[in-house]
């Protein structure tokens, strides 16, 4: 199981390994409140672990199947018209797309597939479902996650912040797609003579099996709404998913995914890719952390955003739409 706190409801997702209702696109995978049905104690604590075939309650031992179902419910026999089916966990919209697990805590809105629409047409040959996680970095962010998606959406910053990987890949080499009303992003082209995003720009393993010539020369950024950061290089997948903790703070985790045959050779080193972009993630951490100071203060008011921002107000307007739907605008 894991679990993880989604719009400030923790949420706890269990693999039973068999086809559960509730969840499409994988075996077995099934999304619950946290919350025992008797008091409201919260069922798993730990943030992820093994269960021995039930999850049962830290107060008072109520059970449930990994389907949801209550199994037992000590000293609950002589009360009338108590029956444990009428007690399951309350269930999550979760789905699955690419080993990706997504979950609706408000169980309405659009399908998965409607919101990613192409997109896993466009990351098809990467395999991601495939690959396997090779490294994690986790960063405690002093910055809203809208900054830091932003930042992450556009390299004009590159040249002055990030000159390590504007020799590996020009700030102006990109192309982003039109806009989707789930995602955004686009590519960035390689420079000649280097082979992936490391500290040296070589590889140390060998290119995904699947992609063709282009996506060998190309590095492919998209920020799938509302958390979701992928980066597609040649020879690896690398994921940032963002966890609001306050306002001005944020949790980020970055994972590191293979190809399983590289990750089996003896020595397999990730180094120069950690190194890499844990030096780069710092990097945009420390301007994020500066642009939550400033936009906190009395003296600042919105300046224009360049043409080669486009992403940043689609962004923004994404943002708003989700407000007025929410009554908040």
């Amino acid at each position: 199981f894991i679990v993880r706190v989604v719009a400030g409801d923790s949420i706890v997702i269990v693999n039973s390994g068999a086809q559960v209702h509730g969840c499409t696109g994988a075996t077995g995978i099934s999304a619950f409140h946290n919350v025992c049905r008797h008091r409201g104690t919260t069922l798993c604590t730990e943030p992820q672990g093994q269960l021995n075939g039930s999850m049962q309650c830290p107060y008072h031992a109520w059970t449930y199947g990994y389907d949801g179902t209550l199994v037992g419910a000590p000293h609950m026999d002589g009360t009338p018209h108590f029956r444990k089916a009428d007690f399951p966990l309350k269930r999550v919209r979760c789905e699955v797309w690419d080993g990706f697990i997504w979950v609706n805590p408000s169980n309405d809105g659009p399908t998965l597939r409607e919101q990613l629409a192409d997109l896993p047409e466009k990351f098809a040959p990467w395999k991601i479902g495939d690959l396997r996680r090779g490294a994690r970095l986790e960063y405690d962010i002093p910055a809203n996650w809208k900054l830091i998606l932003q930042n992450f959406s556009e390299c004009l910053h590159c040249p002055n912040l990030h000159p390590v990987l504007n020799k590996l890949s020009h700030y102006l080499s990109g192309e982003n797609e039109p806009l989707h009303p789930g995602y955004m992003g686009g590519r960035m082209d390689l420079s000649p003579g280097v082979e992936t995003m490391s500290m040296d720009g070589a590889r140390s393993c060998a290119y995904l099996p699947s992609l063709g010539p282009d996506e060998k020369r190309r590095v492919y950024y998209y920020a799938v709404f509302p958390n979701l950061l992928i980066s597609a290089h040649p020879d690896y997948v690398m994921v940032h998913t963002l966890w609001p903790l306050a306002c001005d703070r944020t949790k980020l985790v970055c994972e590191f995914l293979f190809h399983p045959s590289e990750l089996a050779k003896p020595g397999f080193d990730t180094k120069g890719i950690l190194d890499f972009w844990d030096m780069t993630n710092k990097q945009d951490w420390f301007v994020c952390e500066l642009a939550q100071q400033g936009i906190s203060s009395r003296g600042y008011t919105p300046g224009p955003y360049s043409n080669r921002e486009e992403l940043l107000y689609a962004f923004d307007q994404f943002i708003v739409e989700r407000l007025k739907a929410a009554g908040d605008v």
